[in-house]
């Protein structure tokens, strides 16, 4: 049984969560050390009678994992799922002046879904805030491209340790469906923080904002590159630099090129529109530079290009204008910041019925000519260069993972 250890501080109280009447899927939680009387718990809950004695049982086990003997513990429960209340109870037992050290990362209960591909479909990635529970449980439901458990600007600066330990146990626990599994982590040096308590558990991606240079990647590879080893996980762990200045703009190239695990760019408009000193308008002007050099620059690197968000949630014909705009330009996605935008996103990056069928064509013909030893293609009375041949195969590539291509019996796909 590990003793606690307490850190360079008089503090003996800690608290962690959240309080109140409208809160629900959590918990509040404070923690006192003393020096004997073993573990007093006090607990208020809307579902004392059905699993009351659980949550005692469990916060009992965390401080027990943490080596705390001797503490008086409060908790006011609001329908706070296990993984929630393993992250609160060592929250504010960290917060109480316990060291960070013992591991309470809870088992691992679900299996991590299959390797995420370099270069797979990322159309739509739905930010979730990661002090937020209530949203962990239900955001696959809404069939995104990507779920960000988001440690970075939805979280306020007090709350970013208890944030960092409940997006890695949502990491071990949680079901994200078929969405890739991705944490924006806090700008460095916190952020190498962050890695260490949540790439064990084996996120898809890792979104690093406000990169402005390349060695800001290589550093936060490095200690991905660390944890993995140390844990003996051979798994593709991607990255995604966040570009939100004129300078991380201008060096949009090295940054992409700074580690062979960057997997797509993408760019954060708020802060470079603040950044270059004008507003942010609808039409985006003033980001077009930013926005096309990007695009080039990842293109150039061998990487995807990612669009920002569109803040205008209500206004859905503004984001399909946006998503086909933004797809004209080189990106094949943008952020979403909530599920209402999934649909139109997708609706605006996916292929039309007539470029799969064309595309569809076009790759038939190469096909037929590869069988038949020609190194020409044609369709119809048109040569087909080479260039067209590779857009249109990755064209049906895309509509089948996206789900537009239906097979037939013989092993053809059909829109």
């Amino acid at each position: 049984m590990p003793k606690p250890t307490v850190a360079s501080t008089d503090k003996k109280v800690g608290t962690a969560g959240r309080r109140g009447d409208d809160v629900r899927s959590d918990l509040w939680v404070s923690v006192e050390r003393r020096d004997k009387g073993g573990i007093e718990l006090e607990l208020r809950s809307r579902v004392e009678s059905y699993y009351g004695d659980s949550i005692r049982e469990q916060a009992a086990s965390i401080l027990n994992t943490l080596g705390l003997e001797h503490a008086q513990v409060e908790i006011e429960d609001q329908g706070a799922l296990p993984f929630v209340i393993a992250a609160r109870v060592e929250a504010a037992a960290v917060d109480a002046g316990i060291a960070e050290g013992a591991d309470a990362t809870p088992k691992r209960s679900i299996e991590p879904p299959p390797a995420s591909s370099r270069d797979r479909m990322r159309r739509s990635r739905l930010y979730v805030p990661g002090n937020e529970p209530k949203y962990f449980i239900n955001a696959g439901l809404h069939q995104p491209d990507g779920i960000i458990l988001d440690l970075e600007d939805s979280v306020h600066a007090e709350h970013k340790p208890a944030a960092r330990l409940l997006v890695r146990n949502a990491l071990a626990t949680v079901d994200l469906g078929g969405a890739e599994r991705m944490v924006r982590i806090n700008q460095l040096p916190l952020g190498l923080d962050d890695l260490r308590a949540v790439v064990q558990q084996q996120p898809d991606m890792i979104l690093i904002p406000k990169v402005e240079q390349a060695e800001q990647v290589r550093e936060a590879a490095a200690v991905v590159d660390e944890v993995l080893d140390n844990a003996g996980i051979d798994r593709p762990l991607w990255l995604m630099p966040i570009l939100e200045s004129a300078l991380g703009i201008e060096n949009a190239l090295e940054i992409a090129c700074a580690s062979e695990r960057v997997a797509a760019l993408t760019i954060g408009l708020e802060d470079y529109a603040a950044d270059i000193g004008v507003p942010r308008t609808a039409e985006g002007d003033e980001s077009d530079y930013a926005r096309r050099r990007l695009v080039n620059a990842a293109r150039a690197a061998g990487v995807q290009a990612i669009d920002s968000v569109y803040g205008q949630v209500d206004d859905l014909d503004g984001l399909h204008s946006w998503g086909k705009r933004s797809k004209g330009q080189g990106f094949v996605g943008m952020g979403c910041v909530h599920p209402r935008q999934i649909l139109p996103i997708h609706d605006s990056f996916n292929p039309t019925q007539a470029q799969i069928q064309r595309a569809q064509r076009i790759v038939a013909a190469f096909e037929k000519a590869q069988a038949a030893g020609l190194g020409v293609v044609s369709l119809g009375s048109k040569m087909i260069a080479p260039p067209v041949i590779k857009q249109s195969q990755q064209l049906v590539a895309q509509a089948r993972a996206a789900g537009l291509l239906a097979e037939t019996s013989e092993g053809d796909s059909t829109p």
